[in-house]
């Protein structure tokens, strides 16, 4: 929205410079504050708000799944771990804490390299922070050499 008043004023010739330049800056203190407070928005945990890819969908097979270790599916923003030989599990792909992609499945722990918070591969749990909330699970099923979204 331009104030008529304000637009007005940095046009009549009649209207001192030092106006023009209050209006001018009294703009950009409004604009500071706004960035400012965007900036602050994201400093809780956040929510993972990414979807969980359709059912059916297929996000790999048992074979690219390391006993004891597990892999991140960025483009369907889902981790899939094996704890434990035969027991598969997932996870969703994004960090709790600022939903930042996570990196690396490595030594049992789901890694986020933003801010370094880990989570446990057969849990989700936070092992480390800066989060506070464990990955949301996401539900999986296994068809033979595949594991698809449930």
């Amino acid at each position: 929205m331009t104030d008529p008043a304000a637009s007005a004023a940095l046009t009549d010739p009649a209207v001192p410079a030092l106006h023009h330049r209050r209006i001018v800056f009294q703009g950009m203190g409004a604009l500071g504050a706004a960035l400012a407070l965007a900036g602050c928005a994201g400093g809780g945990d956040a929510s993972a708000d990414a979807e969980a890819p359709e059912s059916g969908t297929e996000l790999t097979t048992v074979s690219e799944v390391p006993v004891g270790g597990g892999i991140v599916l960025r483009d369907a923003s889902v981790v899939v771990t094996q704890p434990t030989e035969g027991e598969f599990l997932a996870f969703s792909g994004v960090c709790t804490h600022q939903g930042a992609a996570l990196a690396r499945v490595e030594d049992g722990q789901i890694e986020c390299d933003l801010h370094g918070s880990r989570f446990d591969a057969a849990s989700g749990e936070v092992t480390e922070g800066p989060a506070t909330a464990a990955l949301p699970e996401v539900q999986i099923t296994r068809d033979g050499d595949r594991i698809l979204s449930a």
